[in-house]
């Protein structure tokens, strides 16, 4: 029996200033948060999931939604989002949190399952898949050994540190064991995005749902490549958007 607790943590809030309100902007009829959480409860590794939103009053309806539907929430600092998750991962006695957010509804249960593998079989502090991009964008997941995030906590001064979670461990890669998975073949398409950010994001993700969920609600990212590259003109949707922040880009 592992002797770790495996946390998944899901920041949202519902300021965006290129989507307003995208965390609970309906995708083929649920939130967008319901479409992720969705995804993250298939994987294997992961015992709990908590939510880890803000106690700004605008994203009351976050808690509120959290609390009918029956999912876990923590609230706590709107900018310090590093502390708001690592308080998340507390309240569970997290001893390794994978950390995600609410605008991914694409995650794939299969690939978290491999990250944590990766990550209990080995002497890593962080693993993830997008130090270098070669999984679609949107497609990833960091996993953090608490004692990693505690020390970025107690470290971290930058707000970009402070507001990307795992930023203090990219600009230290000297203090921490990193590991980083590189697609397979099957999954290799770095081109596509497929994380949600701005409202071309969300026609895109919106169609792949709209073919894919139907047939199938477990539907992995080879059936999302699949899909795309049978439909090259997706790919024009979203091909101006920018990404902001991500491991790669640090």
């Amino acid at each position: 029996m592992s002797r770790h607790t495996v946390v998944a943590t899901v920041e949202a809030r519902m300021g965006s200033t290129r989507l307003p309100g995208k965390t609970m902007v309906p995708l083929l009829g649920k939130p967008l948060l319901y479409r992720v959480l969705e995804r993250i409860r298939q994987a294997r590794t992961v015992k709990e999931f908590m939510v880890a939103t803000s106690v700004n009053p605008a994203d009351d309806g976050i808690a509120s939604w959290c609390e009918r539907e029956g999912f876990a929430c923590h609230r706590g600092s709107e900018d310090n989002v590093l502390e708001r998750v690592v308080e998340a991962a507390r309240t569970r006695k997290a001893t390794v949190v994978v950390q995600l957010g609410a605008d991914c509804p694409l995650y794939d249960p299969e690939l978290i399952d491999e990250l944590v593998g990766i990550f209990l079989a080995n002497d890593y502090d962080y693993v993830a898949n997008d130090m270098k991009l070669t999984y679609p964008e949107g497609i990833d997941a960091h996993v953090i050994s608490m004692a990693a995030l505690e020390e970025a906590q107690a470290h971290a001064k930058d707000p970009r540190q402070l507001e990307d979670v795992p930023r203090y461990i990219w600009d230290h890669p000297e203090r921490f064991a990193i590991f980083n998975l590189e697609a397979p073949s099957d999954l290799l398409f770095p081109e596509l995005r497929v994380t949600v950010d701005y409202p071309e994001d969300l026609k895109l993700v919106s169609e792949i749902y709209a073919a894919l969920y139907p047939q199938d609600p477990r539907f992995r990212t080879k059936d999302v490549i699949a899909f795309v590259r049978s439909n090259p003109h997706l790919m024009q949707i979203n091909a101006h958007c920018e990404q902001r922040s991500a491991a790669y880009l640090s």
